[in-house]
């Protein structure tokens, strides 16, 4: 992971602590020990606007922020990132379940069984 992609990270998590929305120099006071420059803090939050993970609303006369998904939604989109990236789906679950607790793959048991009632139901043709 780079030194950008660490910021940015940074930044994520300050607006996913704040849900009502951070200015530029507010997110500078929270993440005052890596001692970033305001521009650069500007220049992170465009960018993470531009990939559409940061909105940007006008609070008078700043800007205020607030992360698009939520730090669960964006974990879950890095996990089928990399489940995408294995050319083998089947295996990489397996290896993933596998690996996990058994308080993670309860978690995922009751997960899939929820997701079973959300799905329609496909009716055989008569």
């Amino acid at each position: 992971m780079t030194r950008r992609d660490h910021l940015e990270r940074a930044v994520l998590e300050c607006l996913w602590d704040h849900p009502d929305g951070l200015t530029a120099p507010e997110v500078v006071d929270l993440l005052a020990e890596r001692q970033p420059a305001l521009t650069t803090v500007h220049t992170v939050l465009d960018r993470l606007r531009a990939k559409d993970m940061v909105l940007r609303e006008r609070d008078g006369r700043v800007y205020r922020h607030r992360a698009v998904r939520s730090r669960e939604e964006m974990t879950a989109q890095a996990m089928l990132a990399v489940l995408q990236d294995s050319a083998d789906h089947h295996l990489a679950l397996s290896m993933f379940v596998r690996s996990v607790s058994s308080a993670d793959a309860e978690s995922l048991r009751k997960a899939l069984g929820a997701g079973e009632k959300d799905r329609p139901t496909r009716r055989r043709p008569s």
